[in-house]
């Protein structure tokens, strides 16, 4: 598959995505970009953070038997956001139906806010208390496919080519 393939397969999801919060919320069309949009960083921080995760952990020092801990600054030293586990998109995935997502994803969104002052503010939280868990499960079922993992230049573009078009109200054709 080629890069403009990847581009336009992970725009589709995007869209997709789009869709379902337009059609299960009681967001303005121009409003809910927002909630899909920190679900795309969510999965683009953590494409990112597998990415440079094993080769991270293969230079960490060992005392003993004992392997340091992944901390902050190992990933700030490859320009990389550090995610604590409840910020993970796996784990945000894997949440049983019985579970509040929308409560997941703040605490994941606190999570990296907590760790990144510079995004304090920036990234969307209440906007998810709206969505019913199904749907929540829907959204992030569809932004994690194989190639949003893979393919971080593609998500971005596709992301890039999205948001304008999301924050104008456009929909899906």
């Amino acid at each position: 598959m080629t890069q403009l393939e990847h581009i336009e397969a992970i725009e589709k999801r995007l869209w997709g995505a789009a869709d379902t919060m337009r059609a299960n919320s009681n967001y303005a069309i121009n409003e809910y970009f927002l909630p899909v949009m920190g679900l795309v960083f969510l999965r683009h921080a953590y494409s990112r953070y597998l990415a440079v995760k094993d080769g991270i952990e293969a230079n960490l020092p060992i005392r003993g038997v004992k392997t340091r801990a992944l901390t902050k600054e190992d990933f700030s030293r490859q320009g990389d956001i550090f995610l604590q586990p409840r910020a993970q998109f796996d784990h945000l995935v894997a949440l049983p139906d019985s579970e509040d997502r929308s409560k997941a994803i703040i605490e994941a969104m606190e999570s990296i806010k907590g760790d990144y002052d510079n995004l304090h503010g920036v990234l969307p939280k209440s906007e998810y208390q709206e969505l019913d868990n199904d749907i929540l499960g829907q959204l992030l079922c569809t932004l994690n496919p194989d190639e949003m993992a893979k393919y971080n230049e593609s998500l971005t573009q596709a992301r890039d080519l999205l948001l304008p078009r999301l924050m104008n109200g456009e929909v899906a054709v």
